[in-house]
């Protein structure tokens, strides 16, 4: 090359040098940062990846947080309910030794009530002092807002979970198409006598009316006892001393003989003397007392002598209104009373003691006429008045003893002996009936051990109908005849030996829920809840949910799907409970207090038991289905998305050392050539010397 203003050589040397040492500082940076892209002309597309997998990466980070986080909230929950768990044994534990009234004095059920007052006092603490970071968990905060107080056939609502939506509410709809059923086993009704109304007499204390010509005696009994009829009073005519009658009585013949005189006329108080001189002396008919009705003579020589009369009782008979057992066993009392008008008795009738009372003048004499027509006043009974004495009640005699009941007189009672063994959800037992039992009775007695049994029973339509007391699939009677006397025909007229009831059927929002007895639940990504209608409920219903719940941001994306809301309810006394009561109704002067009601006490404890060991397992198993599981795919992915990024954006050190050595060698090679070149333009001079 022979020019000298331009060296073309030199500029390619230094071109290529230039591009060398471009090289060498890319190999440089990266080295030194260990990222392959530092700027965005590294790799334009490669940057954009990689800035959204540092995004993914950064919300994942922050969604392990939340999830540890709403872990520990958990955790600090389940402790709290594992300490209410342990108190709530104890009270169940004093409560069935509180039963035990026979064999502990009253001063231990007292102390025994102390500790009881004493484990409420604590889980009232522990619900409101059970915080995290000063967030109440077991108050009722942390449970949803809902208008099912509108509601009145929900007896119970727990909402596990609920996706409330960009708009915080959700109507939940329940559509019940079929209400739960009981068990129940129908005894027809010839399997019992043909009905019939109960009825009874009552008898008034009985009394012998000795008429004469001009004068009236009526011997009386002092009491309403019927062994005091069937006693006959009659006269003797001889030469016995006018003033000096003389009274005979004959048991065998239940006779009182009066002796008089037969040519001169005595009088009706000597004759009444004579008797009660007699009866005064003879325990055999101390219990009656002759007394003057009319004053005046009584002639031995005529008539007079033939009078006589036997013991009798002036009756009302009363019979019920309706056919059957249901008045069976009804008492008949008689009452006096000042404030009752002479000649205007009243009668009232209590069905809750089964007491029909008859209340006349305490000193005045009243028909019984007007006694029946006060009786019969009653819707519930006819009554009908038999005058076999005097017809009249005196209210200040031993009328007002009488007494009498309607015993088994009403039709539908058994027909023979009979030996059953009856059985329920809660066990079974064995009842022996005697002919004549009522079906009232025999539903008395099975429904006394109802709890024993899970069965009870009532008289319906002069059918006996035996029901389970619970409700659902679960709930069965079983009827089982050990013994029947020939003339029975019960197990005749059994409609089944087992029957079972069924479970309610509702759909919510459109999605069928589980049944069981009367609680019906559903568990879907968006609402998970179980609630409980009153027992044999069909009443659909819609209620809101309005915002409440613990909202935990379980994901990288703020959207509902990756949210959990969990609801936490209050485990307060006053909250505590189920159909059977509340918890607090167990503290001291409570209605379920232990000297008050053991047995119920019982089952409200057992229903809280139920109640607070459920949450327990229900935030277990968030804990462990839910965040547990989160957890492990969060990092699962946060693996990935970290491999994915480095393989975008870090640097190959391998690849990057080869690539700087290569560098190297070519700016030390460059910078020689780049010598050479330069010096290739001096060969010129030459041609100058």
């Amino acid at each position: 090359m022979t020019r000298v203003n331009t060296n073309v050589s030199s500029l390619t040397a230094q071109n290529r040098l230039q591009r060398t040492n471009s090289d060498l500082q890319t190999s440089l940076t990266r080295l030194s940062t260990g990222l392959r892209i530092n700027s965005g002309k590294d790799d334009p597309a490669g940057l954009i990846a990689s800035e959204s997998l540092r995004s993914d990466i950064t919300s994942i980070n922050k969604a392990l947080t939340n999830t540890q986080r709403a872990n520990q909230i958990i955790g600090t929950a389940d402790s709290a309910l594992g300490q209410v768990s342990s108190l709530l044994n104890d009270v169940r534990g004093l409560v069935v030794e509180a039963a035990n009234n026979g064999g502990l004095s009253e001063s231990e059920i007292a102390a025994n009530q102390l500790q009881v007052d004493s484990s409420l006092e604590a889980i009232n603490r522990i619900s409101q002092t059970t915080t995290f970071q000063g967030r109440r968990l077991l108050d009722g905060s942390l449970d949803f807002n809902t208008t099912i107080g509108g509601v009145n056939t929900v007896s119970d609502l727990r909402i596990d979970s609920a996706n409330l939506g960009s708009t915080g509410a959700v109507t939940v709809d329940v559509n019940i198409s079929a209400a739960a059923t009981q068990g129940q086993i129908t005894v027809g009704t010839d399997a019992f006598t043909a009905a019939a109304a109960a009825n009874t007499q009552l008898k008034f204390a009985p009394e012998a009316i000795l008429t004469f010509a001009a004068s009236e005696i009526k011997l009386t009994a002092n009491d309403s006892n019927t062994s005091f009829e069937g006693y006959t009073v009659n006269f003797t005519a001889d030469s016995t001393a006018v003033g000096a009658e003389v009274a005979t009585y004959t048991p065998g013949s239940k006779t009182i003989n009066v002796r008089i005189n037969s040519a001169a006329a005595t009088t009706a108080a000597n004759v009444a003397a004579a008797i009660n001189t007699l009866t005064a002396s003879n325990s055999a008919i101390s219990g009656f007392t002759a007394s003057v009705v009319t004053a005046g003579a009584v002639d031995g020589s005529g008539a007079d002598a033939a009078v006589t009369d036997t013991t009798d009782s002036d009756r009302i008979d009363i019979t019920a209104a309706s056919t059957g057992a249901d008045f069976n066993g009804v008492s008949v009392k008689v009452a006096s009373s000042a404030s009752v008008l002479v000649g205007a008795p009243t009668a009232s009738y209590d069905s809750a003691t089964k007491q029909l009372l008859v209340t006349v003048n305490n000193t005045g004499t009243t028909t019984l006429a007007n006694i029946a027509t006060a009786v019969n006043n009653l819707a519930e009974f006819n009554a009908t008045a038999t005058g076999n004495g005097d017809g009249n009640v005196l209210g200040s005699s031993a009328d007002v003893k009488a007494t009498a009941t309607t015993g088994t007189t009403g039709g539908v009672v058994l027909k023979a002996d009979l030996v059953v063994e009856i059985g329920g959800k809660d066990g079974s037992q064995s009842f022996t009936f005697k002919s004549g039992a009522s079906a009232d009775q025999l539903a008395a007695a099975i429904s006394l051990l109802k709890d024993s049994t899970g069965v009870s029973a009532v008289q319906s339509s002069n059918s006996l109908v035996l029901k389970s007391t619970a409700y659902g699939k679960e709930a069965k009677v079983t009827l089982d005849v050990i013994s029947e006397g020939a003339a029975g025909t019960f197990k005749a007229k059994m409609s089944s030996s087992r029957a079972t009831g069924t479970d309610i059927a509702a759909t919510v929002n459109g999605i069928n829920a589980n049944g069981k007895g009367n609680a019906l639940s559903i568990n879907t990504a968006s609402l998970s809840l179980s609630l409980t209608v009153t027992d044999g409920s069909s009443k659909s219903f819609k209620f809101d949910i309005s915002g409440g719940g613990a909202q935990f941001q379980l994901g990288p994306t703020v959207t509902g799907n990756q949210q959990a809301r969990l609801g936490i309810g209050s485990i307060n006394t006053a909250r505590l409970g189920g159909s059977a009561g509340r918890l607090f109704e167990l503290g001291t002067g409570n209605a379920k207090s232990l000297a008050n009601d053991a047995a119920g006490a019982a089952r409200v404890v057992d229903q809280v038991i139920e109640k607070v060991t459920g949450l327990r397992g229900r935030l277990g198993a968030f804990q462990r289905t839910t965040l547990d599981s989160n957890s492990t795919s969060l990092n699962d992915s946060l693996l990935n998305l970290n491999e994915a990024q480095s393989s975008i954006r870090d640097a190959d050190f391998a690849k990057e050392s080869a690539n700087l050595t290569r560098a190297q060698i070519l700016v030390q090679s460059g910078t020689s050539v780049l010598g050479i070149a330069n010096q290739s333009s001096q060969s010129v001079l030459s041609l100058l010397r």
